[in-house]
């Protein structure tokens, strides 16, 4: 089988979660959520996050476009750097299901610049004008970075200071949790989150999110939202099942660990063979420039995404099931197409 760097929604199941699934598959439980390895799942969850609201969803984008929902009042619109997944990779989907503006911030590293952001908050009272009530935010970024715990408490005040609720977009935030050493609710709840999409598919389940809200007024009338937008899981013990070993027994660390450890390798590797590295390398994605003429033949063996074609950017995403040994035959055959 041919290995991916192109990103880590390529790669597998982690094995545990196989197994996790194939445990709860006997019998017949309660649908929608009622059955007790859900309740079981949300109270793992409640363990790390504190007293919160836990609901389950399909995937990223209804994860992200649900909690968007459930911040939203009338007329709202919603900050976040132009870059951000929610703007390049839903296809609109926000804006389609929310109705929602999406109100973008010039952003050279996936970063939120609160500077730049205070330009749509001349708009709030005139009715002419979208009216931001919401700042999203991801972490890690589409650029690979990470906002620090003090960037995120600076985020947050803006917020606050401004009559405005605050996502995170975590679809890849146990990558962020391992490289700053901190535990999930450090990054979100103390320090402002009202709601968190938090992502489990990149990291080695086989699908599903939770959406966690930290502002539990937001989450009353969540249930209705979620089923109206078509999220609500009848086999539900199916996908909360996952996060029970992926919470309880740290799975979530150990797949994260692998696939930063493996990034770094990978940095280290490219840089060996004189490939130039365009940002610095803090979670599970690598940015490079590869010589153009080698790329067509490199991606017929990896696939990976050019991710500025202007530059022969490439961006390498590595996964929990990432070894060193991939590293070393990528780079072997770069090496070849090279004629080193």
């Amino acid at each position: 089988m041919k290995k991916s760097f192109a990103s880590d929604n390529y790669s597998g199941v982690h094995p545990r979660i196989l197994e996790k699934i194939s445990e709860v598959n006997l019998g017949h439980v309660s649908a929608y959520g009622s059955d007790d390895v859900t309740k079981e799942a949300i109270e793992e969850i409640k363990k790390i996050f504190g007293d919160v609201e836990v609901f389950f969803v399909f995937n990223g984008t209804g994860a992200n476009v649900l909690s968007l929902e459930g911040l939203k009042n009338k007329a709202s619109a919603v900050i976040c750097p132009e870059n951000a997944h929610i703007v390049q990779d839903e296809t609109g989907a926000p804006s389609k299901i929310t109705g929602m503006q999406l109100l973008t911030v010039p952003s050279n590293d996936g970063k939120l610049d609160l500077n730049a952001a205070e330009k749509w908050l001349t708009f709030k009272n005139n009715f002419h004008k979208p009216n931001a009530d919401i700042i999203s935010i991801s972490q890690t970024t589409e650029s690979g970075t990470i906002y620090t715990l003090e960037e995120i408490q600076a985020v947050s005040k803006f917020a606050k200071k401004h009559n405005m609720f605050l996502h995170m977009d975590g679809a890849r935030i146990s990558n962020a949790a391992v490289a700053l050493g901190c535990s999930f609710k450090e990054m979100t709840g103390d320090l402002g989150v009202d709601v968190l999409s938090f992502g489990g598919t990149k990291n080695g389940l086989m699908f599903g999110e939770a959406i966690i809200f930290f502002n539990k007024e937001l989450a009353k009338n969540f249930d209705w939202i979620r089923k109206q937008n078509l999220q609500l899981y009848s086999k539900m013990r199916f996908l909360s099942a996952q996060f029970i070993p992926y919470v309880k027994e740290n799975l979530w660390f150990e797949c994260a660990k692998n696939a930063n450890d493996i990034a770094k390798y990978l940095e280290k590797e490219l840089i060996s063979i004189n490939i130039p590295i365009t940002n610095e390398v803090l979670a599970n994605a690598v940015f490079a420039i590869l010589p153009p003429e080698i790329i067509p033949s490199l991606q017929e063996h990896y696939h990976f995404y050019i991710w500025n074609e202007n530059k022969h950017e490439v961006r390498l995403v590595t996964s929990f099931d990432s070894t060193k040994e991939d590293v070393n035959n990528f780079i072997k055959k770069i090496k070849e197409l090279l004629g080193k």
